[in-house]
């Protein structure tokens, strides 16, 4: 039953092009990822009738997954499924794919064509477990993936977790905690950005107020996710529970393989993945659940300690007529993350062009002032997620302001012992690790280093009194900070 439905799949794939799946961010769910995402559910079989949802059917595959996984389990009862999709052209393939499924479970269905967000009522904050209207007992779904305008329907139809431009992966995600019973059970493929960030945040709360992590499987390798579709984001399966009972630990899988062999399972308290200021970490082994427990510990942040991180100033595209390639009257030095060396320097100029902005507008300059620079963007290839540079005013004198490219963060820091011990947290392995862990994407955020926990600022200055007059490498950050944390 199962292979005939991935084979309409993938029969449905070749005839639909990848442009038009883009318009409704459909990415389908492969054969074996799909069969995982089934078994991950801890199904009771005493019950005469399970009801299920499958909040973004498409083809149907996720359906027919856990359908086909009851009916090996031995299920002998009734088994009523809900599918939400509104693309026509996917539809008629649906019901083809159900009526299938018929002839070999007990099964009554229904295909909701509305918008799945949008022809619900959405909870909010109220307290899910006394809504009469959660209906299901499990519910699986690889929702779409695709932002949307903060003014559009669904937006504004759950604006009470909305922030800025949201994406519809997290409404899906939402509107299916809404939807399901108390000690009812959700299985999503979802991107990993959810974990951290201010972006998510009045999500994550929604998440915990209402349900609790029970199981998570990562991705080692992007390419292994999705059926013929190449995709850049970190992604997860994450199941979770409607309920207010915290597990004392979750179970964090992780395979390089898209067969789902050779899986490694690590067992992690609840506390260390979820953390207290809400965010998720996902460590995969020992060493990472160690490090967790070591920073997670300290008692101060970036923010807390008055030393937080910004993003650079300057969107040149949008200030091209206000870039000089060359010194002029009035120009001041813009910096880029080309300018941030690897051994903990800044350089500048090198010669790259737009190296000098001639401006008067305050919102692009920033005083000439001791900062440290760390690159927003870095590959998925390379060794350090934090790549940071010291940069001196003492160095350019003659220069009352500077400005930074919107591609770098700095953080500005009146003491020197204090800018010193900043770079060696930041650029030890240890906050490496710890930030890896933390953001499963290639982009440092400000928010996410500004929540980051940090030792006391007598601590960070007596470390930067041992790093002062040294090399900024790595390995003697790493040194320092063995001694004093």
């Amino acid at each position: 039953m199962f292979q005939a439905i991935v084979e309409r799949t993938k029969n449905f794939m070749t005839s639909v092009t990848k442009a038009e799946r883009k318009k409704y961010g459909q990415f389908f769910t492969s054969e074996k990822t799909a069969q995982y995402m089934a078994q991950m559910f801890h199904f009771d079989l005493s019950h005469p009738e399970i009801t299920l949802l499958d909040t973004g059917a498409g083809t149907g595959i996720l359906s027919a997954s856990i359908v086909w996984n009851l009916i090996k389990l031995g299920y002998k009862g009734k088994i009523s499924l809900v599918c939400y999709e509104n693309d026509n052209q996917v539809i008629p393939v649906l019901i083809e794919n159900l009526e299938y499924m018929r002839q070999y479970a007990n099964l009554n269905y229904r295909v909701i064509t509305e918008n799945y967000i949008t022809s619900q009522h959405f909870s909010g904050n109220l307290n899910l477990f006394e809504l009469k209207e959660c209906k299901y007992d499990y519910i699986i779904g690889n929702p779409p993936y695709m932002k949307i305008s903060k003014d559009a329907p669904e937006a504004l139809h759950m604006q009470h977790i909305c922030h800025g431009t949201p994406n519809l992966y997290f409404l899906f995600w939402a509107m299916a905690i809404n939807n399901l019973k108390e000690n009812g059970e959700l299985v999503y493929i979802v991107p990993r950005s959810w974990t951290s960030g201010a972006y998510f945040e009045r999500f994550r709360k929604f998440l915990f107020k209402h349900s609790t992590i029970q199981m998570v499987h990562l991705f080692v390798s992007r390419d292994k996710v999705f059926s013929e579709d190449p995709i850049l984001q970190e992604t997860m399966i994450i199941k979770i529970k409607k309920t207010n009972q915290r597990p004392d630990s979750i179970v964090i899988t992780s395979c390089s393989t898209k067969d789902f062999k050779n899986l490694s399972h690590f067992q992690v308290p609840y506390n260390t993945v979820v953390a207290h200021n809400n965010y998720v970490f996902l460590p995969t082994n020992k060493e990472e659940a160690d490090v967790l427990t070591r920073i997670n510990g300290f008692p101060n942040t970036l923010k807390s300690l008055q030393v937080p991180m910004h993003t650079g100033l300057v969107v040149d595209f949008r200030e091209r007529e206000a870039l000089k390639d060359k010194a002029e009257p009035d120009t001041y030095p813009l910096f880029y993350s080309s300018h941030i060396s690897k051994d903990g320097q800044v350089v500048w100029p090198t010669g790259k062009s737009g190296e000098y902005i001639h401006t008067n507008r305050t919102g692009l300059l920033q005083s000439n002032s001791n900062y440290i620079f760390i690159k927003r963007f870095t590959s998925k290839e390379e060794p350090r997620r934090l790549q940071c540079g010291i940069y001196l005013s003492s160095h350019y004198p003659k220069y009352k302001y500077i400005s930074t490219q919107n591609k770098i963060n700095f953080i500005e820091c009146r003491s020197l012992d204090m800018l010193y011990g900043v770079f060696a947290l930041l650029n030890s392995t240890l906050y490496d690790q710890y930030y890896r862990i933390l953001n499963g994407s290639t982009q440092v955020n400000s928010s996410e280093v500004n929540a980051m926990p940090i030792p006391s600022a007598k601590t960070i200055s007596k470390i930067g009194e041992e790093l002062l007059g040294q090399p900024l490498s790595t390995e003697l950050c790493d040194k320092i900070l063995e001694k004093w944390i």
